[in-house]
């Protein structure tokens, strides 16, 4: 013991990250415990991660060109006023995005860290996971163009809906104060830059004290993501081996509301990509299950996975967190009953 707490002190315990040890202690059990998944487990993560790796480096690139070159004001200045058509454009927008719900966490801590509304933002954060070009053409081959159209019109609808939603809400004097604080690090943290206020310089190369906050913000951004995303992919393997998608379908059937309320609750953390679902709800659809639970399974499974909502509790404060939740939970299953009624 007196071994253990000396090498503990040696490795300064108490500075390391409290992620990382949630990360590394997942990864110990799995090994003692379940020895045959802890390489299928590190692949994956590693697999997740790499593809996720230029969605990332755009998102840590840019915040730190920006605060390097002292345009975060300027940049923000461009979210400000016409917040209706900021968050219409957003939902839009988002619709057309190629972004899993994974993938779109770091755009979502760069529009925060650049100052753009939070209801943009819950647009985008709503919308951008259910659709884009690729998986609706896989949503029609499967599902047919009646269920297509009908998922790009619930996403847009449900990130304006919840753009919306939030817009009411700020104006009613919540979410003042949204994004978590940052004692080390992050997307959404750092000094604010010493060049606010000045013209930008977009050649920030050129001056010695903007490299240097290039390369802090870059790192700590870096940091911040990798350290969360890599979380996240560890519980999303362990999800897939242990709780897949086709066993909590399968639980699902019948007609009617309760069906679709119970598909949106299982859908939501369960792993759903717009390219694996399709085929997916298909076959559960040829089972029994009715039109509107598959649109609420797969709707509520796109909007918020687990390993998406671990990332997003990161950024934001509980009352967005939950918010978030809630308006994805409340779009799936509106979603599901619409459809049920309109097919």
């Amino acid at each position: 013991m007196t071994v253990l707490i000396a090498v503990l002190r040696r490795l300064d315990w108490p500075r390391i990250d409290r992620v990382w040890l949630v990360v590394l202690a997942i990864l110990a059990a799995l090994a003692i415990l379940e020895p045959d998944r802890f390489v299928p487990s590190l692949d994956f993560t590693a697999r997740a991660l790499l593809g996720t790796l230029p969605f990332i480096a755009f998102a840590i690139l840019t915040v730190a060109y920006l605060k390097a070159a002292g345009a975060e004001a300027l940049i923000a200045g461009a979210f400000a006023g016409r917040e209706t058509r900021i968050i219409v454009l957003a939902a839009l927008v988002g619709g057309l995005a190629p972004f899993c719900s994974c993938e779109v966490i770091p755009f979502i801590a760069a529009l925060l860290a650049l100052g753009a509304p939070l209801s943009a933002v819950m647009a985008f954060w709503l919308s951008s996971p259910l659709i884009d070009p690729p998986a609706f053409l896989i949503t029609a081959g499967a599902l047919g163009w009646p269920f297509a159209v009908g998922k790009a019109v619930a996403a847009v609808a449900i990130g304006l809906a919840g753009g919306f939603a939030v817009r009411a809400a700020v104006r009613g004097g919540l979410f003042a104060d949204p994004l978590k604080p940052r004692a080390v690090g992050g997307c959404l943290s750092g000094a604010p830059s010493p060049f606010d206020g000045g013209p930008p310089a977009w050649r920030f190369w050129r001056e010695a004290p903007r490299r240097r906050i290039f390369g802090g913000a870059a790192r700590d951004n870096a940091l911040f993501l990798v350290k969360w995303l890599t979380l996240a992919y560890v519980l999303q393997s362990l999800m897939l081996a242990y709780a897949p998608a086709e066993t909590i379908g399968a639980l699902l059937g019948g007609e009617g509301i309760g069906p679709i309320v119970l598909a949106a609750l299982l859908g939501a953390p369960a792993y759903l990509n717009g390219y694996a679902a399709p085929p997916l709800v298909a076959g559960l659809i040829e089972q029994g299950m009715s039109a509107g639970a598959g649109m609420a399974f797969i709707v509520a499974g796109a909007v918020s996975c687990i390993p998406a909502m671990t990332a997003v509790y990161a950024l934001v404060r509980r009352p967005v967190f939950a918010t978030y939740i809630v308006l994805g939970f409340v779009g799936a299953v509106l979603s599901g009953i619409v459809f049920e009624l309109a097919v």
